[in-house]
């Protein structure tokens, strides 16, 4: 097992705000099998997978044998055991999808990815919470599928995102005024936009030349407040799908560990770049 070590930057700032370090690790392997994470080892899971039924994924999951609808969600159910494996008791999994439309066999139709995983998700043990809509303004209202201003063959332009919300087991123990937990606080403002069901958050796409075909990636925002939600300074937050390392790079800026699998070697340098205090731990091939 080869691994690299990057400067620290994160840890030094740390320091001198007399915080304690944070470690951070990037594993280039399969998610599928989390076996460098142990058993109720994670406190928080904060992930976008590939969306099922979008093209530009479906070389990717053809090349894991997935030729269709169901045998996607197959095969992402086996990240969502393992995810089940390794959070901790009362740990909170937040997973961002989206639906997707597509024209199948002369069809057009939904495919309601929310609802799967949701489905998926409970079979395997999760208790399902509310989940938030995210809304991204940069789906133009007018961005309209169908005839024209003839009805009734015109569709409902899909504008939203979910944020599924999970919990495994029942609430989260803390010991009676624990100091961590109460440096964690959120203010009352921060409660009252982040608590209710539909955000408006701006998306930022990717600009970097390597990765051209991951444009609108979850913006930094979105996961900084599901980690101030449901974690605390010193937790442990797991994103399976790292992609270019927006959850580890929030991790570090708010005092919590992280651990990100990616299994496109390619984004190496960019992870590099991207978070400022980590490990990256390269699988054997």
């Amino acid at each position: 097992m080869e691994v690299l070590k990057l400067i620290k930057l994160k840890e030094k700032r740390n320091m001198k705000n007399n915080l304690p370090s944070t470690i951070h690790k990037v594993i280039f392997e399969n998610s599928i099998n989390m076996r460098e994470v142990s058993d109720e080892g994670v406190d928080l899971i904060v992930t976008s997978p590939p969306y099922p039924m979008i093209e530009m994924w479906d070389k990717m999951f053809l090349s894991f044998g997935c030729k269709n609808y169901e045998e996607i969600h197959t095969y992402l159910s086996q990240v969502w055991k393992e995810c089940y494996r390794v959070l901790a008791p009362g740990g909170i999994i937040c997973i961002n999808v989206g639906d997707a439309t597509r024209r199948m066999n002369g069809i057009f139709k939904l495919f309601a990815n929310h609802s799967k995983i949701i489905e998926i998700c409970e079979e395997i043990g999760f208790t399902t919470l509310p989940y938030i809509l995210w809304k991204k303004p940069s789906c133009r209202a007018n961005a309209f599928l169908g005839s024209g201003f003839l009805p009734p063959n015109a569709y409902v332009t899909l504008d939203c995102e979910y944020i599924l919300i999970f919990r495994k087991g029942n609430l989260r123990k803390f010991k009676s005024k624990d100091e961590i937990r109460y440096k964690s606080m959120y203010t009352k403002e921060e409660r009252d936009i982040w608590f209710s069901q539909i955000w408006d958050v701006n998306g930022i796409k990717q600009s970097h030349k390597k990765v051209k075909r991951r444009l609108a990636a979850y913006p930094d925002e979105i996961v900084k407040r599901l980690i101030r939600m449901f974690s605390v300074q010193g937790d442990i937050v797991l994103d399976p799908f790292l992609g270019t390392g927006t959850t580890s790079r929030v991790a570090a800026k708010l005092n919590r560990n992280s651990i990100g699998y990616e299994i496109d070697i390619e984004l190496m340098e960019i992870l590099k770049e991207s978070i400022d205090a980590t490990f990256i731990q390269r699988g054997e091939k």
